[in-house]
């Protein structure tokens, strides 16, 4: 989830009941709810590492140990700079408390992280497999709101009993930071029901004559009832918007599974292709050649192919640049580049990071057949786009064996 709903969550927790157990409570577990992304700082190593080790080690229950220690030791320090002040006198701060909270506000969120689609890993380092829950994406409003409503309406009821003279028992914001709490629980209650429906509608159904191997449905940011559905078959991808109120399932687009080529297979086994198809659940590559008679590999997980379409962006693709004796040259995460020095020095006629830029900016080039005994022959188009009233078709013509039994 983004920050803020991490640190509203932290809030919360702590106006809950848990500031009434030890004093620094609430800002304790404020913190330490968004702590784990303290792995952010992997980025000033390089795009790619930061990608690599992004819920990795602060988003395990192993990790969160250390996680959980920090946040404590840098309380205590504010409160020994501060000469240990504190608001009640006979609540003082319980250390030991105060580290099991933080721990407790961790494992918030690994829970909320794990609810999106992007996943955690949280048995890092003994396995490195990603769970996912996909109910809400990584923006829920509703769970914004309500748990913003939570902190915000005690300070506006204080107001007013304060204006007649009335008198607070105890820390204010207990019930609303509760029920904020509850309601979170219940919006996952009635996103998780919708999430099956729209699975369970998408299994139903055959595409173009092929039975399904797999499908998922993601969400949508804005609708509760919309969601992106992904199907796997033998040949294809399928691509789908799904309302599971009906449920129904929307205009469909075909994606042909492109082939495995020597490039395809040299960008794979880059530092960044490993990462990417580690992590990635609907891996998808594109092929495209260079004026330099290079390639470059883009990488994309259909999980989020249809989040950001329309808006130019794609924070969750990549890219590998190969130059002619397919060697890595450059890998690009989102928008940021980093270059990979080769072997012996080329220059090509253009600034390779204008190029690998320009050619981002231009969007997703068509899929493409490459020449496997060329390997440095540029690849011809080979999509075909075959618009209908229901299917969208993008990718090689499908094979024209017997289908799939």
């Amino acid at each position: 989830m983004e920050p803020i709903t991490h640190f509203l969550t932290g809030g919360c927790m702590g106006r809950a009941g848990l500031n009434r157990k030890t004093a620094l409570a609430t800002a304790t577990v404020t913190l330490a709810a968004e702590a784990p992304d303290l792995d952010v700082l992997g980025r000033l190593h390089g795009p790619v590492f930061g990608f690599e080790h992004h819920r990795g080690f602060t988003h395990s229950f192993l990790g969160l140990v250390l996680v959980a220690a920090l946040v404590t030791g840098l309380m205590y320090m504010i409160w020994r700079l501060r000469g240990r002040k504190i608001k009640d006198p006979n609540l003082p701060p319980r250390w030991g408390l105060l580290f099991g909270f933080a721990y407790l506000a961790g494992l918030s969120h690994l829970l909320l992280d794990f609810t999106n689609n992007y996943g955690v890993r949280p048995f890092w380092p003994f396995s490195e497999t990603w769970y996912s829950w996909d109910i809400v994406f990584i923006f829920e409003p509703v769970l914004f709101a309500m748990l913003l409503l939570g902190l915000v309406l005690p300070g506006f009821f204080s107001l007013i009993r304060s204006e007649i003279g009335a008198r607070q028992p105890g820390p204010a914001g207990r019930l609303a930071a509760s029920l904020a709490l509850v309601g979170m629980v219940l919006l996952w209650g009635v996103r998780d029901c919708e999430h099956r429906r729209a699975v369970a509608a998408l299994d139903a159904r055959m595409y173009d004559g092929a039975e399904p191997l797999r499908v998922s449905a993601y969400p949508a940011w804005n609708n509760p009832f919309r969601w992106y559905g992904v199907v796997e078959t033998p040949d294809f991808f399928a691509l789908a918007p799904v309302d599971s109120s009906a449920p129904e399932i929307g205009r469909m687009e075909i994606l042909y599974k492109p082939e495995e080529t020597p490039v395809t297979l040299a960008a794979k086994r880059s530092y960044l292709g490993r990462t990417y198809l580690d992590w990635a659940q609907y891996p998808f590559t594109v092929t495209e050649a260079l004026d330099s008679g290079g390639y470059m590999v883009e990488f994309e997980d259909l999980r989020f192919a249809n989040a950001w379409r329309g808006s130019g962006r794609k924070p969750l693709s990549a890219a590998v640049e190969l130059d002619r004796n397919l060697k890595v040259t450059a890998e690009v995460f989102g928008l940021r580049r980093q270059k990979i020095p080769p072997e012996d020095s080329r220059r090509t006629s253009e600034n390779p990071a204008s190029l690998l830029l320009r050619r981002w900016s231009e969007g997703p080039p068509r899929p493409s057949a490459v020449d496997e005994s060329h390997p440095g022959t540029p690849p011809e188009s080979a999509v075909t786009t075959l618009p209908t009233d229901s299917i969208l078709r993008h990718g090689p013509s499908p094979p024209a064996e017997e289908p799939h039994p």
